[in-house]
């Protein structure tokens, strides 16, 4: 046994005891919070803060142990040599993060948890601070950063098939050769995604990702492949997050909304269309004041003769102008105490606008309107303020038939699971973009008559960047093999919660290592940072998600 597979059992052993830990807790919070039918949503609430850190310290905890799993699987694959490989060290230095962080969180505030002093104390042992000193070293830490910068921009092994492989190598040539050069003219002018890249994409079956065989898509038709879609978002979110790495999102959605629910009917007539791209497609769910609260939806379905008329608004539709058809969450069902269960979900057809703002007129007289808005980034694919004004629905429209009635919701989530899975892959494209512009910089510029990346602090910013795109990485790759397995759907929220967040973070210090360039628009960086801080927003907002998914489903577990 090497010491660094030593380090690594340390490491895992220490894992074990803050899940332990966090597993106290969550038993202790199911108890403060049960009401007459399980966990009271109205109690929870009270506990918000600690049910906050409680989804942090799941989410890094599951990250780590994943990292300790990939670096046991660089092992095995003999890369190691006689010391301890690139993976090895930092995912020893990412479980010691985690480690700490989540000690940190129980220290602040034990009483909000249900933990005494005695059992923080047992798991904040004096060994594991050993521990994670040694690993957290800044000179541990330098010499990592060295090892990093030494290899221009990559991060260790990809440990990844060989379909995959092909898919990653295909689509890196197209983000390289065909996304990037366009990437800073679409952001600064605010560009609507041109020809030049949806051609190609298409071409290539971008569009049918999650599309199975039998409709017209590159998917097997017996069983998923999250891996192609995650490896070709990675890939082409490194080129543009807003003006190529999303563009499978839409798609991804309504394909898995009507591969759950819709008629067979529905799925012979939109996935083919869907996977050519033609049309395009945007999914209007959230609406003003409501956010990700789904169950608040108010946008009003209803029932005439032949079909549905919608009447309401819609906000933040990404894609809504260039998209033939809208994926619209509805009520169709007037009683609000029904929540969740009053809605329905509809397939708008109108037609494509390539501008800010667009009217489209039906011929039984109902206007929808669009108003593009003005945001700080994601660029290339507008997103719309969209107003629904007497629009026709036929019946045939209704996913899932009269069947589907009602159902809105859980053909919803089921989309947006794939979502998020994705999301997480968007950001680690913006990582790596990050990354690598990073790496060079910090060799070129100059500080004090030497380049800045040989001082020690910027070392340990390439280090820990590394380090943090490497674990997002191969968590969201674990994650993508769990749902090919029909399982991992926890596991896809907290790797969009942890990989988002880590995104905000590694894109500001790569905007950071350029000084004063990076702050100008005609560094690519600035375009990075900015991109970045919709992650955490759209597909479930950080909150939402950890609230309301992640601590919920966690605490109902307990």
């Amino acid at each position: 046994m090497t010491e660094v597979n030593s380090g690594m059992q340390v490491a895992v052993r220490y894992l074990q005891s803050a899940d332990a830990l966090i597993g106290k807790s969550l038993g202790w919070m199911k108890q403060q919070c049960a009401g007459d039918k399980g966990v009271s949503s109205e109690k929870l609430d009270a506990h918000q803060m600690a049910s906050f850190d409680l989804a942090w310290c799941a989410a890094e905890a599951t990250a780590a142990r994943f990292a300790a799993d990939y670096a046991g699987k660089v092992a095995a694959a003999g890369a190691t040599g006689d010391g301890p490989c690139l993976e090895e060290r930092m995912a020893l230095v990412f479980c010691a993060e985690a480690l700490q962080n989540i000690h940190n969180r129980f220290w602040a505030r034990p009483q909000c948890f249900g933990v005494n002093a005695g059992e923080l104390a047992a798991f904040a042992s004096s060994e594991m601070a050993v521990f994670c000193q040694t690993q957290l070293d800044a000179r541990n830490l330098e010499a990592l950063g060295r090892q990093v910068a030494a290899l221009e921009g990559d991060s260790g092994a990809y440990m990844l098939g060989d379909d995959a492989m092909m898919m990653q190598d295909a689509f890196r040539k197209l983000a390289t050769n065909v996304v990037m050069p366009l990437a800073e003219e679409i952001h600064r002018e605010d560009r609507i995604i041109p020809q030049e890249i949806l051609e190609p994409l298409t071409e290539m079956g971008c569009f049918g990702l999650s599309i199975p065989e039998r409709f017209g898509g590159i998917q097997s038709d017996d069983h998923e492949d999250n891996m192609g879609m995650i490896v070709v978002t990675e890939e082409l979110s490194r080129g543009s997050l807003g003006a190529a790495g999303s563009l499978i999102t839409r798609p991804e959605i309504l394909s898995r909304a009507l591969l759950k629910g819709g008629t067979e009917a529905q799925r012979q007539k939109w996935l083919p269309q869907v996977a050519m791209g033609d049309p395009l497609c945007a999914i209007a769910v959230t609406e003003p004041d409501t956010g990700s609260d789904v169950a608040a939806m108010r946008l009003k379905a209803t029932r005439c003769d032949g079909g549905w008329i919608l009447d309401g608004v819609k906000t933040w539709c990404t894609m809504a102008g260039k998209a033939g058809v809208l994926l619209v969450l509805a009520r169709s069902n007037p009683d609000r105490s029904l929540g969740h269960k009053g809605l329905s979900m509809f397939l708008v057809e109108k037609d494509s606008y390539d501008g800010h703002d667009f009217e489209y007129r039906q011929a039984q007289g109902g206007v929808l309107t669009g108003r593009a808005i003005s945001t700080i980034g994601y660029r290339g694919m507008h997103s719309y303020e969209l107003f629904f004004d007497n629009i026709f629905v036929p019946d045939e429209n209704l996913v899932g038939g009269p069947e589907g009635e009602g159902k809105g919701f859980y053909f919803t989530m089921a989309g947006f699971a794939g979502g998020r899975i994705q999301t997480a892959a968007r950001a680690i494209g913006v990582m790596q973009a990050a990354f690598e512009r990073a790496v060079s910089y910090a060799g070129e510029r100059k500080a004090f008559g030497k380049p800045i990346g040989d001082y020690q602090l910027t070392l340990v910013k390439l280090a820990r960047m590394a380090t943090l795109l490497t674990v997002s990485r191969q968590f969201t790759y674990a994650v993508g093999r769990l749902m090919d397995q029909g399982s991992g759907q926890m596991e896809a929220s907290m790797v969009k919660l942890f990989t988002c967040r880590t995104a905000e973070w590694l894109t500001r210090e790569a905007l950071q290592i350029h000084g004063g360039m990076g702050y100008a628009e005609e560094s690519p960086v600035s375009r990075y940072f900015l991109d970045a801080r919709v992650l955490s927003i759209f597909e479930g907002a950080e909150e939402t998600l950890a609230l309301k998914v992640i601590a919920r489903a966690l605490i109902d577990a307990a």
